[in-house]
């Protein structure tokens, strides 16, 4: 499904009415919310909004559990990490405890070990079903999403749920969940704007179906519900 917004603010609101409600009816279904965060700029945002007043007294934030949905492999103070950005403009703002969460960055470890015991930490939650409640995501112009990127071995994976490896055009390792685990989420939001997407978008919902070039298109929830936010600039083909 998709939702075409005029402004990227309108595009804000829906988003931050959507978290609150998952989080509400997880929390008072299941006793507690389990979401994945997305990194980039498009949540900012998203989370400066969420952290007001007017919507973090909506959430029960001691039973929200965080984890990510990709990770560049940096230190959690350095400025390109998701969890900082995400620390910066919610986490730090709510009162979450500590304990409930989880970046995709532990030192001590190789990015490869870490994915290891990243699985493990979301099936002690989860269980080997494997579900979030939410899980929230952006869309690069080049199709990507998490760190499936295009042509990378990762967008292969079937068993594993979460994959670290070295991404040669950033000269960097990165984390991710993959395909297989992302699909068995309740919800899927997937947050991307503005006309350098448009071509992407395009195909990534009209166009043939090629995943090793737009690797969005692996998205495919198995029960749940996939829904793109986005505004007319997006859509112009």
């Amino acid at each position: 499904m998709v939702r075409i917004f005029n402004t990227k603010e309108e595009i804000t609101v829906h988003a931050a009415n959507l978290f609150v409600a998952a989080a509400q009816n997880a929390i008072q279904k299941q006793g507690r919310f389990l979401v994945a965060l997305t990194g980039g700029s498009s949540p900012v945002p998203l989370y400066q909004l969420l952290a007001t007043p007017q919507y973090k007294t909506k959430i029960d934030w001691e039973n929200v559990f965080v984890f990510w949905g990709d990770e560049r492999w940096v230190a959690l103070d350095d400025a390109l990490s998701n969890a900082k950005m995400s620390y910066d403009y919610l986490l730090s703002h709510v009162d979450i405890p500590k304990n409930n969460v989880f970046p995709m960055y532990k030192e001590g470890f190789s990015p490869q070990e870490y994915a290891l015991e990243y699985e493990k930490l979301i099936k002690s939650h989860t269980g080997e079903e494997g579900q979030f409640d939410l899980i929230l995501l952006g869309m690069g112009d080049d199709g990507h999403t998490a760190s499936l990127f295009p042509g990378e071995k990762v967008l292969h994976e079937n068993d594993k749920w979460v994959l670290a490896y070295y991404l040669e055009s950033q000269s960097m390792y990165r984390i991710t969940l993959t395909a297989p685990i992302i699909n068995k989420a309740k919800e899927i939001v997937v947050i991307t704007f503005g006309q350098n997407k448009a071509h992407a978008l395009n195909e990534v919902l009209s166009g043939d179906y090629n995943p090793e070039k737009y690797p969005m298109q692996l998205i495919k929830p198995l029960d749940g519900k996939l829904l793109f936010l986005t505004d007319q600039a997006a859509t112009n083909k």
